[in-house]
């Protein structure tokens, strides 16, 4: 359907026409090798008259009308900017680079254009984000969500033998046929400890207490996105309230966003190379740098990533989520995911560096050095120590210079 309408669409208004794939690799086996389940090829759909000329290598195809389409991979975002398509395709939106639409959407905005996003689910995503903006807006978006229930392209029997032979995965059937986005990537950390947070409503909203310290935990970019996550401790229970993220400015910007909060600051937590100096800044270090500015950090333990990410399962538990503030967090717990290795067809022992990973390693900075903050004194924690400094821990109701009093004569 996406592609008759990209063919009658440059038909209708002569200009330049996409069609994205995840990468460039993709886009080219669609345009050359591509065909409908009866065997006809995507670019027989287009009549013989009206093509003027194909370009292989650049993937191009001119009609005669003038109209020209183009195949790009999502990882070309930027070849893209200046070229002022009208009418945009992203298939399997989904798997899509996060900065490809972003990127394009001022073109089409300025030249009345439009886009189809067409995907199955790959966890709340960006394609996530596109969807719920779609269906809140019907009057700017349709929107429509097939399973194989509405379409009958597969039945249901078939999807439970490949279940049972063990060609398909529970999780997989549920994405890929269902549509479930709360799946979350193959081959992530998090999400199914995210799905236990949820039905154990630790997601949601999240009240700040003013009588507590707020502490942060950064992942510092250079020249990727810089997250910074804010929570209180409150006994066992960590309670992650707020948090920021921008990229391409200085430390003085991440302050600043800080300082103006309304919060009782604690603690600031940071990774351990932020110790090291830079020729950038007068050699000094960004921990150096953020002490001049007002902010002393506390350095995360240095530690292996499998081993943080171990301590964040293990935190996970007792971690309640503000689901307004926090919806970049959250998304990201569902899709921080293994790296895939597709020649041997196996995970990695590692994360894939992608857009969730920045705000994933806050929280794994947040969980390692969780122990180092909850000794930070907070209401309930000055009483306690105030209780047992005054009864003692064993006796309770009989002040320690009494309980202890054969220690305490001892001692003069």
């Amino acid at each position: 359907m996406a592609w008759n309408l990209l063919i009658r669409a440059s038909l209708r208004r002569v200009g330049l026409y996409v069609y994205a794939l995840p990468s460039a690799v993709q886009a080219r086996r669609v345009l050359f090798d591509g065909m409908t389940m009866v065997g006809q090829k995507f670019l027989d759909f287009i009549p013989k008259e009206l093509v003027k000329s194909v370009n292989i290598q650049q993937m191009k195809i001119i009609l005669h009308n003038g109209s020209t389409i183009i195949f790009t991979g999502s990882e070309n975002f930027d070849a893209l900017r200046g070229t002022n398509p009208l009418g945009v395709v992203i298939s399997e939106a989904a798997y899509t680079h996060p900065q490809f639409y972003p990127t394009i959407r001022p073109a089409l905005v300025a030249s009345d254009g439009w886009v189809i996003q067409i995907s199955t689910p790959f966890g709340e995503n960006h394609f996530h984000t596109m969807f719920e903006i779609a269906k809140e807006n019907p009057k700017e978006w349709y929107s429509s969500f097939l399973t194989i229930q509405e379409t009958g392209h597969i039945s249901a029997e078939q999807i439970q033998a490949e279940i049972e032979s063990g060609e398909i995965s529970p999780d997989m059937a549920e994405q890929e046929y269902y549509c479930s986005f709360g799946i979350g990537a193959i081959g992530a950390y998090y999400a199914k400890y995210l799905n236990r947070m949820e039905l154990n409503n630790q997601v949601g909203h999240i009240d700040w207490e003013p009588s507590f310290p707020v502490h942060s935990a950064w992942d510092l970019g250079v020249r990727d996105a810089t997250s910074i996550l804010m929570f209180q401790c409150i006994g066992r229970q960590v309670n992650i309230i707020d948090m920021y993220q921008n990229s391409d400015v200085g430390m003085e910007h991440y302050i600043n966003v800080l300082q103006a909060k309304p919060y009782t600051w604690g603690k600031h937590i940071a990774p351990h190379d932020i110790q090291v100096r830079e020729f950038t800044s007068g050699g000094l270090s960004r921990f150096e740098k953020a002490a001049q500015l007002g902010i002393k950090f506390t350095v995360a333990p240095d530690m292996s990533i499998i081993d943080g990410i171990e301590s964040v399962r293990t935190t996970l538990p007792r971690i309640y989520v503000d689901n307004v503030k926090c919806k970049i967090l959250i998304a990201s717990l569902r899709n921080y995911r293994k790296q895939y290795d597709s020649g041997t067809k196996t995970y990695k022992p590692r994360p894939l560096h992608d857009s969730n990973s920045h705000v994933a390693d806050a929280l794994r900075y947040l969980c390692t050095t969780l122990p180092k903050v909850q000794n930070v004194s907070d209401p309930v924690a000055l009483d306690k120590r105030y209780q047992e400094a005054l009864y003692g821990s064993d006796n309770i109701g009989v002040p320690r210079i009494f309980s202890d009093g054969e220690k305490f004569y001892n001692n003069f």
